[in-house]
């Protein structure tokens, strides 16, 4: 079974962290990944930088256009995750932009993060419908579950089609705007998280955008599987390095 499947069906709400590849040096990609699953992450997210990255806010852009600075590439990443699960056995998921992977070649891309262990890709401009179409069968030829993701402004339809062709989790943005952390979520998203989980969809729901502490953290799982953080993370380690990542984790999952 697929890694992230294996995940969704523990009985715990779940903690992805969101980080760029190649930052804040070229060589820190994997010592972060195995610091982030020693601190008990439940997912990792690896941001393929992209010079255009559109739906995200200041500090993870920031974040893409130093590792490509850094000379951060689709064909390094792949070289310094092939020999990842050696060392790591949670759920690994690359998150980037449709364009990259194009100019990879689809098939190749997914080939080559089948071989390496990557089980699912993250692609928010890749359009459902086209990925339904088109690249659906390649995707589920290697292993790989595509996530979508859905916003409050995301109508019923849209979100009970996407649902029909996902096998993992949807990405829940938790509001229109882009990513960025907040100190708390409001009546408005706090009823968006509840009106999404009484449509009992077939895929679990785990929230991103705007989460940074317990509290955010607390507010976006009371009503889906989990949270997704990344630019508190990348904030974090820009500010103290990428050891002793158990000092960001842990406040976020009410430990001590």
């Amino acid at each position: 079974m697929n890694r992230i499947k294996q995940k969704l069906n523990e009985d715990k709400k779940l903690l992805s962290i969101y980080f760029t590849a190649g930052y804040p040096n070229i060589d820190d990609t994997v010592s972060i990944i195995q610091n982030l699953e020693q601190s008990g992450v439940d997912m990792i997210e690896i941001g393929l930088p992209f010079s255009d990255p559109l739906a995200d806010g200041p500090t993870i852009q920031a974040s893409s256009t130093a590792a490509l600075k850094n000379g951060m590439t689709t064909e390094k990443l792949f070289d310094q995750l092939k020999d990842i699960r050696k060392s790591v056995s949670i759920p690994l998921i690359i998150m980037g932009y449709f364009n990259p992977v194009l100019q990879y070649g689809v098939e190749a891309f997914c080939k080559k993060c089948q071989e390496i262990g990557i089980d699912g890709l993250i692609l928010p401009d890749l359009p459902a419908d086209v990925y339904d179409e088109e690249y659906k069968v390649t995707f589920e030829k290697y292993g790989l579950i595509n996530v979508f993701l859905i916003t409050p402004q995301t109508s019923e339809v849209r979100i009970r089609y996407i649902d029909s062709i996902s096998n993992g989790f949807i990405y829940m943005v938790s509001s229109a705007s882009t990513t960025g952390a907040q100190s708390g979520f409001g009546d408005e998203q706090a009823h968006y998280f509840e009106r999404i989980s009484k449509m009992n969809l077939n895929n679990p729901q785990i929230v991103g955008f705007g989460i940074s502490n317990n509290n955010t953290f607390t507010q976006a799982t009371t009503h889906t599987k989990g949270a997704i953080i990344g630019s508190a993370f990348i904030k974090y380690i820009s500010e103290n390095g990428i050891n002793e990542l158990n000092n960001f984790v842990n406040p976020i999952l009410g430990k001590n």
